[in-house]
């Protein structure tokens, strides 16, 4: 039997111009990540990273913070989040051009986005945006489709599972990808993979075991790791 670690990267920095980076806070808790599962005493055989620049930094950072034994972090694409971005800079203006209660929440989110409540109106919006992201009701060429993504991560589990045995596999990704595996393990619908992407924290840890092709939710969003001042959603 094999192991596969997920871990969320560390907070990044959704509401500044370059959104794909560590916050203070972020490194805080990739750090955190590596010194807790050192002295658990894991020594995985491969770490593996998304190739957006929070998730590569995590893995760094992380294997930094083990005393530098584990595996140089490899890049895999696959594990990259889907496009946030491209979500809001280019899905949510062609929502609201034809929603009206959608771009009443873009509005207030955008009236409120340099306030104490931003999180709880970018999450309002989010939560629409999403799911008719997710149902295909809203797309543009330049933004990868749910289909798309989806497909790259199961492609990514599908080749780990059938790999070889008596690995541990670290790998830093985010919530999206995370939903996505966990919904796959349990054969639950896309929804639940949406539910699950609100649900994991910044630096959490979710583990499966699997072997012979098939894969075992183990743990889901563990967190004991963090301290409070290190928790964060987003």
């Amino acid at each position: 039997m094999s192991t596969l670690i997920l871990v969320r990267h560390g907070q990044a920095t959704p509401f500044e111009a370059d959104t794909d980076r560590l916050s203070s806070l972020g490194e805080a808790q990739a750090r955190a990540v590596g010194t807790y599962l050192a002295e658990a005493g894991l020594e995985p055989t491969d770490v593996i990273s998304g190739s957006l620049v929070r998730q590569r930094e995590s893995a760094r950072l992380a294997c930094e913070a083990a005393g530098g034994g584990w595996p140089e972090p490899v890049t895999d694409p696959r594990l990259a989040e889907y496009d946030g971005d491209g979500l809001t800079r280019t899905l949510a203006p062609l929502l609201a051009a034809r929603d009206p209660k959608f771009d009443a929440l873009v509005r207030t989110y955008e009236r409120e986005k340099h306030g104490p409540e931003r999180n709880r109106h970018l999450q309002r919006m989010l939560e629409p945006l999403t799911a008719a992201y997710l149902r295909g009701e809203v797309a543009h060429a330049g933004v990868e489709a749910w289909a798309d993504f989806r497909a790259r991560v199961h492609a990514f589990l599908r080749e780990l599972l059938a790999g070889p045995s008596g690995r541990t596999v670290l790998a830093f990704s985010s919530g999206g990808v995370i939903g996505v595996t966990v919904a796959a393990v349990l054969r639950a619908p896309d929804e639940s993979a949406l539910t699950l992407n609100w649900r994991v924290r910044n630096g959490s840890l979710t583990r499966l075991t699997y072997g012979g092709g098939r894969a075992s939710l183990d743990s889901f969003n563990e967190t004991a790791h963090l301290t409070e001042e290190l928790s964060s959603w987003r």
